[in-house]
């Protein structure tokens, strides 16, 4: 990519997918109309082959030779140990059943974030999703997310079965609507070239005319503080319903082939309680409606994921309609910061870390003396409303060492984080335990780190 860093959302999807990313590299051009980039005065076309480095930043023109990796008996042994020792559980992001069984292999005790807009990117979805999105009433979106229903109950039941009696946490869907619509660079340079040559039928230029202006429509100024999370579910419930229901469908049929299924339901960007608990109803009521008296064989827990600081300052009141709270790291670490990490990784924090303004990146390190006291007195006091909250991250600090200490010291249940460092996480959570002794949730405020 031409923008972004280390910890930007194209490095993160990349990681938990196994693949290599090499970010904010500012010598590639793009041209997306002739499917080409310039880099290192010489450009490559689509089909051409380049082999990338995620280690070093390194892009080398062709393919060169690889070896997979691979974990030896040494290595697998001192997992092992690690854990005999810890007490933080560790789990994986995945979105996929191949991810699912990916981070099982490697050691995963559940997934701590399934991030369902992935589910929804190829190609053949991705037409259903334009035609929901592009919808004039709620009937006709209600067609195209009847055509999504079974896809996405697919995926649930692959997951649930490769995480066969470990919990999937399952967050919906969450991303602005513009992000599943044709780039508009492209559609205008479609247009124009269209208007010149005479090119296209009359259908189809009048069709390309709405798609340009639904994407008009959608566009935002911030993105990331607009219509998504649970504001999507609010603005249209039957966006949140087909998940809801297409997840009880595959629980039921899983159990029904006697495979043990934990989900957790994530509502994400809750920042009022009145949000949380307006989605807690339509999904329970979906539960009800799905499952009926098998609703006591799924042991499914409706939480949240609290990357806004203010559910952090009244996690008590949201405590009150939450099973488990998820802190969303990267999104809080953000918000609480006041800055963008896919800016300010480009831009100035290199300079900040190098000038010693901040000891490191706080987007691969925890911020533990700022976003930490967020997540510390919301720890508090969503204990202090329920007892029996489960509380974790899922943001890339849950595969960090300092920040996995931290999170251990602040009494968190679990961490989860990509699936390529699920066995860092697992050694770093024993060294936890060595370093600051057993969790002690009954004596949070009295924690420093």
């Amino acid at each position: 990519t031409s923008r972004g860093g280390m910890t930007s959302h194209a490095a993160v999807v990349a990681r938990s997918m196994g693949k290599p990313c090499v970010t904010g590299c500012e010598d590639v051009s793009f041209d997306f109309a002739r499917k080409r980039i310039a880099i290192g005065g010489r450009t490559f076309r689509e089909g051409d082959l380049l082999s990338i480095d995620g280690a070093t930043g390194r892009v080398i023109a062709g393919a060169v030779p690889l070896v997979a990796a691979e974990m030896s008996d040494e290595f697998q042994q001192l997992l092992e140990w690690a854990d005999r020792e810890r007490e933080l559980g560790v789990y994986a992001n995945a979105d996929t059943p191949a991810d699912a069984a990916k981070a099982r292999a490697l050691g995963a005790e559940g997934i701590g974030l399934c991030r369902t807009e992935h589910m929804f990117m190829s190609a053949d979805r991705l037409r259903i999703v334009q035609e929901m999105i592009l919808a004039e009433s709620e009937t006709e979106r209600r067609k195209a997310l009847a055509r999504l229903l079974p896809l996405q109950q697919e995926d649930f039941e692959g997951i649930f079965e490769a995480m066969d009696g470990y919990t999937v946490t399952i967050r919906l869907l969450d991303p602005p609507l513009h992000e599943f619509l044709p780039n508009l660079e492209e559609l205008v340079v479609r247009q124009t070239e269209w208007k010149a040559t005479g090119a296209g039928t009359a259908r189809e230029r009048k069709e390309l005319d709405r798609l340009i202006a639904k994407v008009r429509s959608l566009h935002e100024l911030n993105p990331m503080l607009g219509q998504r999370g649970c504001r999507l579910g609010i603005l249209f419930p039957e966006i949140y319903e087909m998940q809801a229901e297409a997840l009880f469908l595959a629980a039921s049929r899983m159990l029904r082939k006697g495979v043990r299924v934990q989900p957790d339901i994530m509502v994400p960007l809750v920042g009022h309680a009145a949000e949380l608990k307006l989605l807690r109803e339509l999904i329970e009521r979906a539960a009800e409606r799905v499952l009926g008296p098998e609703r006591r064989n799924c042991a499914y827990r409706i939480g949240t994921m609290i990357e806004v600081p203010r559910a952090a300052l009244t996690a008590g009141q949201i405590a009150e309609h939450a099973d488990f709270f998820s802190f969303g790291t990267n999104d809080l670490t953000q918000m609480t910061l006041g800055c963008s990490r896919d800016d300010a990784e480009g831009k100035f924090l290199a300079h900040y870390v190098d000038r010693r303004v901040l000891a490191a990146n706080p987007f691969q390190v925890l911020d533990t003396s700022g976003v930490g006291q967020l997540i510390e007195l919301a720890v508090e006091r969503g204990l202090a409303a329920n007892p029996q909250l489960k509380t974790g991250i899922c943001g890339e600090h849950g595969g960090e060492r300092d920040s996995i200490l931290f999170c251990h010291a602040t009494g968190l249940d679990y961490v989860s984080c990509s699936t390529f460092r699920v066995p860092l996480a697992r050694i770093a959570a024993a060294q936890a335990k060595l370093l600051h002794g057993s969790r002690n949730k009954a004596s949070l405020h009295s924690i420093s780190v």
